[in-house]
């Protein structure tokens, strides 16, 4: 009796089901590298955020720190660099979403002054548990703090909620 030439079913749906096992071992840790990554991206933008906040307030004395995170940066191109458009940053990180997450920055002014003496800048997880799972703030100490809040918890917009915070490891 002479063999057709082919694969069976059975064959192919074996296969299948262990390329199907590979994928569902894979799957997990890719998601955990993409979380790790925009983590690290959203790390560094707190960083960059608190960085252009001291160049703010070196470059306008009277305002002192930005009053909000679009200060910050500017249209894509053309930027004319003034108060309201300092052009410190890039206009992705001042539109206050970048790699899954959400920013904010925002400038304080001290007790009846009209100088910003001090600022916060956060971040918080567009998808908690798919873009992240770590919120991130910085003050005006420029110490990067974290914390794992519960799901969809905006970023820090005060200097006190961001103190509450444990510093970043």
């Amino acid at each position: 009796m002479k063999r057709p030439n082919g694969f069976s079913l059975i064959e192919l749906l074996i296969v299948v089901a262990i390329i199907l096992i590979i994928a569902a071992m894979a799957i997990p840790n890719l998601l955990r590298a993409r979380i790790a990554a925009n983590e690290a991206s959203a790390a560094d933008s707190v960083r960059k955020i608190a960085t252009a906040e001291v160049a703010y307030a070196s470059a306008y004395p009277t305002q002192g720190y930005a009053p909000l995170l679009a200060n910050l940066g500017g249209p894509a191109s053309g930027c004319v660099p003034s108060t309201t458009t300092a052009c410190i940053l890039d206009n992705v990180l001042t539109n206050g979403v970048k790699s899954g997450y959400t920013f904010v920055a925002i400038g304080f002014s001290g007790a009846g002054g009209t100088t910003n003496s001090s600022f916060v800048a956060g971040s918080a997880a567009q998808m908690f548990n798919l873009s992240g799972v770590r919120n991130f703030c910085t003050i005006s100490d420029g110490v990067l703090r974290s914390l794992t809040p519960p799901a969809s918890t905006p970023p820090p917009s005060t200097v006190a909620a961001c103190v509450a915070y444990p510093t970043a490891q």
